[in-house]
């Protein structure tokens, strides 16, 4: 970690003992974690306290939880065979995300008075639907971002102005980047021509497990298709 970094942790921790919980991160990075009842006081502090002078909220993602730290391959190593089947989820936890909530949101802050970073993690009130403070009074630039949270993780955000769908549809179900989102989705689109529009209808997709196909360059083949005339199915120039 850097001297400009450990100055920042270190004002934070001084300031937040009792607010904020470190985080790990990469070595330049501070990040800590905020309970959702603290996120206003110490983000309208972080904004401010010119000790911090975070004027600018760069971004806000949602974070979607649910099956967090379970393995899906049998092995944490790449294997000399390759991967060659369908993902077989393995039902056991290996992390303390049972005792938390499923949701969380990150902001990532910017002061460019003091040209540090800062990334905050706040989970959402347990339930559904997972219900969190809105910054827009604190930073306008939280609007848009909130809103995609709403749209694609469900996360509602109490006295936003204006929470409504920004990347779906209107009549889209559900969010998309729910981990137990479908990957077929719920609803699917088409022309009614008695209508004269479109309607939305149950997807008709069958859902089923793609295995990745993995093609790879084998030059014992090369002087194999060099030998087949030109013109046929298998020859390179008609590749």
């Amino acid at each position: 970690m850097s001297s400009r970094t450990e100055t920042l942790a270190s004002r934070l921790t001084a300031r937040f003992a009792q607010e904020l919980r470190p985080l790990p991160a990469l070595p330049n990075e501070v990040a800590f974690e905020v309970d959702a009842a603290n996120l206003l006081a110490v983000c309208k502090e972080l904004r401010d306290n010119t000790e911090f002078g975070f004027e600018q909220l760069i971004d806000l993602a949602g974070i979607d939880y649910l099956d967090y730290g379970r393995e899906e391959w049998s092995t944490l190593a790449s294997t000399a065979t390759g991967f060659s089947r369908g993902v077989n989820r393995i039902q056991e936890h290996v992390s303390e995300q049972t005792t938390k909530p499923r949701f969380a949101v990150t902001y990532q802050l910017l002061s460019i008075t003091n040209n540090w970073r800062l990334r905050l993690r706040c989970f959402t009130g347990q339930g559904e639907p997972p219900v969190i403070d809105s910054l827009v009074e604190i930073w306008a630039g939280a609007n848009w971002f909130e809103r995609e949270a709403f749209d694609m993780y469900g996360i509602m955000f109490r006295n936003h102005p204006d929470l409504r769908r920004i990347l779906t549809d209107y009549g889209f179900i559900g969010h998309p980047f729910r981990k137990d989102f479908p990957l077929i989705g719920n609803v699917e689109v088409k022309y009614d021509p008695a209508k004269g529009r479109v309607v939305y209808q149950p997807v008709s997709i069958e859902p089923r497990t793609l295995v990745p196909r993995v093609i790879r360059e084998d030059n014992r083949y090369d002087q194999v298709l060099k030998e087949v005339p030109v013109g046929s199915d298998v020859s390179p120039a008609n590749r």
